[in-house]
């Protein structure tokens, strides 16, 4: 094993020693266990951002467009063609 420093504020320390004294488990192995348990969590979602984005999305679907693909196609079909034209003929108000 490799030995660190490490400084903590009190708050944090009081925390690791009461979960070294519940788990009855030197603080090393809490700190350990913490930092895999968090290394293994990144690039997951956590509950609350979880729930946020199950909101957003059940806000964003039903606003989306009930139409064909071929309307969609024809519609960005348009807009590819007015564009290579140069766009707007007359200046915007």
């Amino acid at each position: 094993m490799v030995k660190v420093t490490f400084s903590l504020d009190e708050s944090t320390v009081a925390r690791l020693r009461l979960s070294a004294r519940r788990l009855a488990r030197p603080q090393s192995a809490v700190v350990r266990a913490a930092i895999r348990d968090y290394s293994e969590r990144i690039g997951r979602l956590g509950e609350e951002e979880r729930r946020h984005l199950l909101k957003v999305f059940d806000t964003v679907v039903p606003r989306i467009p009930l139409r064909a693909a071929a309307s969609v196609d024809r519609e960005l079909a348009a807009l590819r063609t007015a564009r290579r034209r140069g766009g707007r003929r007359t200046r915007a108000r």
